[in-house]
């Protein structure tokens, strides 16, 4: 099905299943823990072994040898691989590192060994007598030392220079220039990298946790150098991911290659302190905004500048991307550039680019509006704009921001900050609000499923979609049962198999709106293929309570697969609709806290988040979802922070002890509010994406409510007590 003209009224409109809040339906299976994530496909895979992983001891340089033999003379032991002995291995297209490295070596804790027992606990004394010599290069490990040598990305962000941003920065009677610092974060999921392989003759069978089962599958074919259609990965649940897992890594390779050379299937699971070195990261970025005004609040220029950095090959952390279509103004700069470090991999996480970018800009919007003397709210809402200020031709698709401002302010109660700083006390706790806009593109990608109606009834729908914890199973089951007009217990979902169509995948906010949309294409296929079967004119037919029905004239949905199921297959494919109309997500964030005067213990009291994201598909999914950012968002404000070894060139907090995410004492309420939309221009669901907008610009608000309550403005993350304790005031 081809998408290339706004959505008109389509059966997904009838929103008799879609758009409730059902409970999930794999729920039961998960606090059950019947649910198998990728090391736990104890049925599907008998006799399996363990692998243990080795991470090279440095950053760069070279392995100058390895000694085996004790290793190889220990208990259990079966296989040792290593780059030596593993074959020709190629480069997957989606890893910047190799994934087995040696003799040279790219980053620390880059897997360089893997030793193969019959026990975990044997693979794992067995890796500690590998005894590992090596020649130490230099390394640049430090972003604020690299900088200066950052070059311009053109495959990832050139310049934009619209008007004439520094004659307009210079003659705008209010100006901002500041520099804004955010950390190396880790994804920190709960469920760590983990793989079970096994192999049937050339063919090679991975269960492993990946959110994108199609490149994951092209990438482990590709770095083993066997053909694409001899690798099934089959991934049914996942564990979280937000990002870390939208490659295949270290753990899947290894296990195969552990595998073919150990004559077993293998298991690997990548233990905690190697996940933060030896996979992805989110960058760090050092971020100059400038914004000048006129004296009543219009933006006359806004220029953002960001550095990141990544191994040799990577790419940037696109932060200024938001900055070209958030707020007007005729005069525009953005530039970004990438810094060349020997850092573990960066790569994509929850929000690339938008999260650390809102971190940064709705600091500088706020600030900006305390120079002006305005309302932070209304001086965002002066500078709305409803096209793309650098095409103006080209409209927004859907544009909700001011609403969600608004929304927000009143239920928030926002009228009733006191804009002066300090000037809010609750016993030994200085209390502020602050507020922050979020934004994040609405990305489309094709997606397919193949739909089986059967004797009983039931529809049963196939396609490769991952389920990340965020509720897929769920909605695709809901937009079968609404097109087939079918009760949702009559829906069986199966997803996470390379067997099946490829879809979307999870991530970038794409995967429900487009996964959602390619069932439905395949839905429709159906839907035609059964009215034939019944004799009837499908587009004159209405499918409801699992029945057929035209003009008075009703036939059991089942009666078209009495004598065979009933299958078809399709996908969504979308046209150029994204180039005639921006299409993004809007919210607006607003949070409370509280700061002790005595300490600087910085406490969330309350927060909340309006949405505008098209047809929300199920609003109990959906909050979740919102809410499990917003969590994220109080993490990357007030503890998050991968820190860097600028010697040794490596994360010294790899664990979950060191690294501090937010944790249940850190999370006060939260209310979570969906305008009613539904975006004709995005997709026959009407839908946007709404996982990762939740999290973009959570940070700020934050932030910004820290400066009202104290008066201290931090431009730096985290925002711990050391950067706030020696500013607070002298205590009454």
């Amino acid at each position: 099905m081809k998408f290339d003209t706004p959505a008109t009224t389509n059966p997904i409109d009838q929103l008799k299943v879609v758009g409730k809040p059902l409970d999930r339906i794999d729920g039961p299976l998960k606090v059950t823990g019947t649910a198998t994530y990728a090391y736990e496909q104890h049925e599907a895979v008998r006799n399996a072994v363990y692998g243990h992983v080795i991470g090279a001891g440095i950053a760069k340089g070279r392995i100058m040898s390895m000694e085996l033999d004790a290793a190889r003379r220990a208990p259990g032991v079966l296989a040792i691989v290593t780059a030596a002995n593993a074959g020709k291995l190629a480069k997957g297209d989606f890893n910047t590192a190799r994934l087995l490295g040696g003799p040279a070596i790219q980053h620390y804790h880059q897997a360089v060994a893997l030793v193969v027992a019959e026990t975990f606990e044997q693979a794992r004394a067995a890796a500690g007598l590998v005894r590992i010599r090596y020649d130490r290069a230099a390394g640049a490990f430090d972003l604020t030392a690299a900088k200066q040598s950052a070059v311009v990305s053109e495959r990832d962000q050139p310049d934009i220079a619209v008007g004439d941003f520094a004659g307009a920065f210079a003659a705008a009677p209010v100006q901002l220039d500041a520099t804004y610092h955010t950390p190396d974060q880790s994804h920190a999921m709960m469920e760590p990298h983990a793989s079970i392989a096994a192999w049937d003759g050339d063919k090679l069978t991975l269960w492993t946790s990946n959110q994108m089962i199609a490149w994951g599958r092209g990438d482990v074919a590709k770095t083993l150098g066997i053909p694409k259609e001899n690798v099934r990965l089959v991934s049914p649940f996942i564990g979280g991911g937000f990002g870390g897992k939208l490659f295949v890594r270290a753990d899947a390779v290894l296990a195969a290659l552990g595998a073919r050379a150990a004559g077993r299937p293998v298991k690997v699971a990548l233990p905690r302190p190697l996940i933060a070195n030896n996979t992805t990261h989110r960058p760090a970025t050092i971020q100059r905004i400038r914004i000048g005004a006129t004296k009543e609040g219009k933006i006359s220029a806004i220029g953002h500048e960001s550095w990141s950095g990544d191994l040799p090959g990577g790419g940037i952390e696109n932060a200024v991307q938001q900055t070209r279509l958030l707020y007007a103004g005729a005069n525009r700069m953005i530039r970004a550039r990438l810094a060349t470090l020997d850092l573990p991999e960066a790569n994509a996480m929850r929000a690339p680019g938008e999260a650390p970018g809102l971190m940064a800009l709705e600091i500088a919007m706020d600030e900006m509006a305390e120079k002006l003397g305005m309302d932070p709210v209304e001086f965002r809402i002066l500078n709305d704009t409803q096209v793309d200020p650098e095409k103006p031709e080209r409209p927004f698709s859907q544009r909700e921001l001011v609403q969600c401002l608004r929304t927000g302010a009143e239920r928030f109660g926002w009228s009733k900050r006191n804009p002066k700083h300090g000037a809010v006390r609750d016993g030994r706790w200085l209390v502020g609000m602050g507020m922050a806009a979020g934004f994040r593109n609405n990305l489309v990608m094709k997606s397919g499923a193949r739909v089986r109606l059967t004797a009983d009834g039931k529809v049963t729908v196939e396609t490769d979609m991952t389920d990340i914890g965020t509720g897929s199973y769920t909605i695709i089951g809901q937009t079968a049962a609404e097109v087939m007009g079918v009760p949702l217990n009559q829906v069986v979902v199966r997803l996470g198999d390379s067997d099946f169509p490829v879809s979307a995948g999870s991530g970038g906010q794409w995967g429900a709106n487009s996964s959602t949309a390619g069932v439905y294409a395949a839905c429709m296929k159906l839907r035609g293929i059964v009215a034939a079967k019944l004799g009837l004119d499908a587009d004159k037919a209405s499918f409801a309570d699992g029945k057929v029905s035209v003009q008075g004239r009703s036939v059991a949905l089942a009666k078209a697969a009495e004598s065979g199921e009933v299958v078809a297959e399709d996908s969504i494919e979308f046209g150029d609709l994204a180039k005639k109309f921006q299409q993004s997500t809007f919210a607006a964030h607003f949070v409370e806290v509280g700061v002790d005067i005595a300490t600087g213990e910085s406490r969330i009291r309350r927060m909340l988040a309006v949405c505008a994201a098209g047809r929300i598909l199920n609003p109990k999914q959906a909050r979740s979802q919102v809410i499990g950012a917003m969590t994220m968002g109080i993490g990357g404000a007030l503890s998050e922070e991968l820190a860097v070894d600028k010697r040794l060139g490596f994360f010294v907090n790899h664990d979950l002890a060191g690294y501090e995410v937010a944790v249940h004492a850190d999370v006060p309420h939260q209310e979570v509010i969906f305008l009613d939309e539904a975006d004709d221009k995005s997709s026959p669901m009407k839908a946007k994406g709404v996982g990762e907008l939740g999290l973009c610009g959570v940070s700020a608000a934050i932030a910004n409510a820290i400066h009202n309550a104290t008066g201290i403005r931090v431009r730096e993350y985290p925002i711990t007590l050391d950067k706030v304790l020696a500013h607070l005031p002298v205590m009454a």
